[in-house]
Order: C-alpha cells, then structure tokens, then sequence
C-alpha cells in the first residue's frame, strides 16, 4: 500500500478488499485469481519492475524496452543482452515482494519465430518489419462464439444479428492496431456462412439477409502500429483534465468522435471536460434522432443526457 499513488478514498477500498480476503472461513486467504482487484493490486506490486532492464542510446536517451501488462509482461532483448542476468535481476525484485517468477510461463524466444501475448501473435518478418496479427487462440475462441450463435435454432435472424453486433464489434475493436486484412482475419467466411443462415429463413430474402449481415459484422477502421502509448509521466489522478479528455475521446468513433472534436472535447450540455469515469452519448438537437447532421448532433454526458430529457418530459 506505500506505492499506491491514490487517492485516500480508493486507497482504502482496496485496504479493505485485502482485508476482506476470499472466503469468510478464510480471511487470509487474499484474493482471486481473476477477480476485478487481481490486476490492480499486480499493478501496485509490479510498478517498477520494467525499469530491470534499460540501456541508453545517442542523445542520453534511456530505453526501457519492457511491455507489461498487469502481471503479463514481454521483455525485448537486443543481442548483446544477457538474458539470465536480467531474469535474476527480475526474480530479485519479485522476491522483495513474496512472489516468484513461474518457469511454467517463462519462455526465452526468437522474434522471428513470433510470441502470443495478451490475444496477439507479434512477429519480426523476414522484411524486417514488425506485425501483430490476432493468435490462433483468440481467433478459435472469438469464431467458436460466432458460430455458437449462428448456428443456435433457438434465434431468428434478427436476435442473432442484435447477439453477433457486440461480439463482433469487441473483437475488431481490441485488435484494431494489429494487421487486420486477409480472409481470415477480415472475418470473409464467417460472414459468407451467416448470411447463409439469415438467407434460409422464411422471412428474410438476400437484401434483407445483407441488412442484417450489415448489423452483425459492424466494420470498425484499423491502423496498424499507430496506437499510441499514454505519457509515462500522466495518470489519471494528475488533474490534467484536458490531456485525458483528448485522450479518451478517441474511445469513440463516428459521429460521436467528430463532435467531441468540434467541442474540444467538452460537453456540449454541461460544458466539462469529457473523462473515462462516464459514457458519452450522442444527442439530437431538434429530436429526429434519423437527422446525423454535424449541426444537429452534441456529444454529452450520459447523465446529462438523461437529465435533459427528463426534465423536457416534465415541461
């Protein structure tokens, strides 16, 4: 709890989380593996640990080439390094701690033979070039969740476009910074099967089949590589309102994304900065929620959102 950097509120919520333990019977017990304060409290034990290995380059620049991600973590070696020496350097700093470094999961690799890590194959080329695609893995079990749906005799075409959106859309969302085209990963036969499936309905005939189609594959633009990393010296506790408004506008897109751009990234009911801690939501000025004009939409606040309408019913 010393290297919690908090506010005294969310310091004592996860006190009191440690304290609370797992079981009743067995206060001692911690907590669970993959619960919600799992990757919180590895981030606390865990900060600093990227710092192990760094070397410097022209310029005095320091480089840190470790990518960690709650107690997952991928070390970049260059061919002088000396891995053992950093592994140890690793184990001693998860000692100092109470934990130790799992040889189960710990693998020495070549980049040109490729690596998973948190739902990506990375791999260096032949070219040179460096390229994410989504595992094998991932992909399996993204495609099993389709296909459960698809071919489930218990929904219409309708439910299961509203069941397939959301899915869809969450996986080409994650994977939006990695090489996304190719028959694959494009998603080709899996959308040529489900309109298929919509076609053979009594109900549906081709075009309506493609509207549905349409719904249940939403396309989402991709940007290979161009993800960008937040500021290593921001957080979310810094009171710099304006960095982290710009930043999480980019969480949307569409109509959505282009208003919070018109609006410096404001409100456009309430006028304060737009935050992680609440949702955005479109709103029609004139009420036609069917006219996506530029001068007729304003990105709000949920809760404004809900309190304009509210109090617009009451007039």
């Amino acid at each position: 709890m010393e290297r919690l950097i908090a506010p005294l509120g969310i310091k004592t919520g996860i006190l009191r989380c440690l304290k609370a333990g797992v079981n009743p019977e067995y206060p001692e017990q911690g907590t669970p593996q993959g619960g919600v304060v799992s990757p919180l409290l590895a981030n606390i034990a865990l900060n600093g640990i990227e710092s192990i290995h760094r070397y410097e380059i022209r310029r005095r620049k320091i480089i840190e080439p470790t990518i960690r991600y709650a107690d997952d973590m991928v070390v970049i070696l260059r061919p002088q390094d000396d891995a053992n020496a950093i592994l140890e350097g690793i184990s001693r700093f998860l000692a100092q701690r109470g934990m130790n470094v799992s040889e189960k999961k710990t693998k020495l690799t070549a980049a040109t033979d490729g690596f998973d890590f948190l739902g990506w194959h990375s791999k260096v080329q032949t070219n040179g070039k460096f390229r994410s695609v989504p595992s094998v893995d991932n992909f399996k079990a993204f495609r099993q969740k389709v296909k459960d749906i698809v071919n489930c005799s218990n929904y219409g075409a309708k439910v299961k476009a509203e069941k397939l959106a959301p899915i869809v859309r969450g996986w080409r969302n994650y994977h939006r910074y990695c090489k996304m085209d190719g028959t694959r990963n494009s998603l080709y036969f899996i959308q040529k099967r489900a309109f298929e499936v919509f076609n053979q309905e009594k109900k549906q005939n081709r075009y309506t089949s493609k509207k549905l189609l349409d719904k249940a594959f939403p396309t989402i633009p991709y940007s290979e590589s161009k993800f960008v990393n937040v500021r290593e010296d921001k957080s979310p506790y810094d009171g710099d309102l304006t960095y982290w408004s710009a930043r999480n506008s980019k969480l949307y897109d569409g109509a959505t994304s282009q208003a919070l751009k018109r609006q410096n990234h404001t409100c456009g009911l309430c006028g304060l900065k737009t935050l992680s801690d609440e949702r955005i939501h479109s709103h029609h000025v004139d009420g036609n929620h069917n006219n996506w004009k530029p001068k007729n939409l304003l990105a709000v606040h949920e809760s404004c959102h809900d309190v304009h309408h509210t109090s617009k019913s009451h007039d």
